[in-house]
Formats: structure tokens, sequence, C-alpha cells
């Protein structure tokens, strides 16, 4: 097994994958808990805000393994759920983009 599949299967078995859903207005917004921090995932845009990512596109690439670990983590439903009200997606942001 090679490093990249030990750092998915690490993801998916710790359920690192999180979807932070926002009530009632039903906003999602997704994040994988990487080695250093925590990442922001679009996966409609196939985006994520790591530097791997950022690099391997640079270079021609696909993605990062944070992307891979996602349609795992989504096909085999080891996904953290975390519902939050509405009034507290604007502080959640911040908080999400003060890491970036």
């Amino acid at each position: 097994m090679n490093l990249q599949s030990e750092k998915i299967n690490s993801i998916l078995s710790e359920k690192r994958i999180k979807l932070h859903l926002f009530e009632p207005s039903n906003r999602k917004i997704w994040t994988v808990v990487g080695t250093e921090k925590e990442y922001w995932l679009d996966p409609d845009l196939d985006f994520c805000s790591c530097p791997g990512y950022y690099f391997n596109k640079s270079d021609g690439k696909n993605g990062c393994y944070h992307l891979e670990s996602f349609k795992m983590a989504t096909a085999k439903n080891k996904i953290e759920l975390t519902t939050f009200s509405d009034d507290e997606y604007e502080s959640f942001i911040a908080s999400l983009l003060s890491g970036l």
C-alpha cells in the first residue's frame, strides 16, 4: 500500500471528512481534517484548499488525496455530520477563512 492509500484509509477510518450543515437554510460546508489542519472542500468545483491541490493543479496533475477521500467517504457513508444554526454561519466561515 502506498502513502496516498494509507492517508486515504486513515481519513476514512477516522471519519475526517466533515459536512457542516446549517439549518434551516440547508447550507453546506465540506471540510477534511488533514495531518496539519482542516481544509475546505468544494465537491461541485472539485476543489480543495490544501497546498497539495494547488501544486498538483499547477503541475497539470489531478487534485489531491483529500478529494479522492471525499469521493470514497461519500460512497461508503464515512462522513461526520455536524448541524449548526444559520446564526453560526458567519462566525464559522470567518474561522475557516482565518486558517487559510
